[in-house]
């Protein structure tokens, strides 16, 4: 009786299941293996991120860091995931508001944990009034099509 030597784990001809890219029983990918689904589906090309003309990025701007009187990190945040690819100038714009953003939540997470003396109400007054008049600096500043930074911001985001 002759035996047939085992089959090596990289040998495609060993007819194992996960290797070479055959699925790891019952239908599953095995180890290292991409899942169903994965990659292109046949026929489809990523489509090339298009540049936005200059007033849409101005707009886009001058929109974002007024949201941030309202909405807080919120618009600055979607802003700089959705159109960061977009343009240098939205980019850095979008950049610039969140980390402000940011820099205020925090002096709102420091001012409320301040609330048991006075100091963290009149914090928080002095964080709201410097959002609202440095967000109003910024949108002007975008709308006209020029860069702005604002001043007290920690660069969280690079």
């Amino acid at each position: 009786m002759t035996e047939t030597p085992p089959a090596q784990p990289n040998d495609p001809q060993s007819g194992r299941p996960g290797q070479n890219g055959q699925p790891h029983g019952h239908g599953r990918p095995g180890p290292g293996q991409p899942g169903p689904g994965y990659g292109q589906q046949p026929g489809y090309q990523a489509q090339p991120v298009q540049p936005m003309r200059p007033e849409d990025e101005k707009l886009w701007a001058t929109l974002i860091h007024l949201g941030g009187i309202i909405f807080a990190f919120v618009p600055a945040l979607v802003g700089y995931l959705v159109l960061k690819d977009r343009g240098p100038f939205i980019r850095e714009h979008t950049r610039s508001a969140l980390n402000f953003q940011i820099t205020m939540a925090i002096v709102y997470v420091i001012s409320a944990i301040l609330a048991v003396i006075v100091i963290g109400g009149v914090l928080a007054l002095v964080a709201g009034v410097l959002v609202i008049i440095f967000s109003i600096i910024a949108a002007v500043a975008a709308n006209k099509g020029q860069w702005y930074k604002y001043p007290l911001t920690f660069e969280f985001v690079k």
